[in-house]
């Protein structure tokens, strides 16, 4: 079974995920004890989107993320480059425009979205800045962000109990659910390597959004980062 590394070559990363996709969402909701459902009504939240609106959900995977908007008929088009992944979400949902994308060279037009979100995938992109420009060129003027990505909890002692869980636990959990359970040493080093909030705050300013701030979930185990557009 093929996992990535640290380096997040593009074509690893979507072959990884492509092994990973028919079991993907039960190994989620397993590997964090329940808490992924939670992180993602904080994220349908945060969005706040109105009707009339067109969201980018990149990242989208099975499209699970993206099934809250889809319900209340909110145009949603989940994204993926993993075509694992996205032909098991149109499967499940074929009502929904799951569409092939790279984070790093998104197919649409300048200021095409209203939102952009991605929850659980910068951390896999091969070049973050670069994704993250892309995601403003997509967006309209006063347009948002909401980024839910792992991040590191606020607590000493609990980053290093959860450390010890990423690192130890996970993978050993991973065999028992995951049809790729190799790909979850990578998504344990992914997590331990990614930055601190206020260093992944600075790379979305930078990056030309405005307004930043993150809201921490869970401990700062995952932090919920927000932008707007100029």
């Amino acid at each position: 079974m093929s996992r990535a590394q640290l380096d997040k070559k593009p074509v690893d990363v979507a072959s990884m995920f492509d092994t990973v996709a028919e079991k993907y969402d039960v190994t989620n909701d397993v590997l964090s004890l329940g808490q992924d459902r939670l992180w993602r009504r904080a994220v349908v939240k945060t969005v706040a989107a109105k009707p009339g609106e067109r969201i980018l959900d990149i990242a989208a995977g099975t499209g699970t993320s993206s099934e809250p908007w889809a319900d209340r008929e909110i145009e949603v088009v989940p994204a993926d480059f993993s075509l694992g992944m996205l032909r098991v979400g149109r499967r499940r949902r074929p009502d929904m425009a799951f569409t092939a994308a790279d984070a790093m060279s998104l197919p649409f037009a300048d200021e095409s979205f209203d939102v952009v979100t991605m929850s659980f995938g910068l951390r896999n992109v091969a070049d973050m800045s670069v994704a993250l420009r892309e995601f403003l060129r997509v967006t309209k003027p006063g347009g948002r962000l909401v980024i839910c990505e792992f991040s590191q909890p606020v607590n000493k002692a609990f980053r290093t109990v959860y450390s010890n869980y990423l690192m130890k636990a996970l993978p050993q959990v991973a065999r028992r659910t995951s049809s790729n359970p190799d790909s979850y040493v990578y998504l344990a080093e992914s997590i331990r390597a990614w930055p601190p909030q206020g260093e992944l705050a600075r790379a979305i300013e930078q990056s030309g959004w405005a307004h930043v701030g993150w809201t921490n979930l869970t401990g700062g185990i995952v932090a919920l980062h927000t932008a707007v557009k100029r």
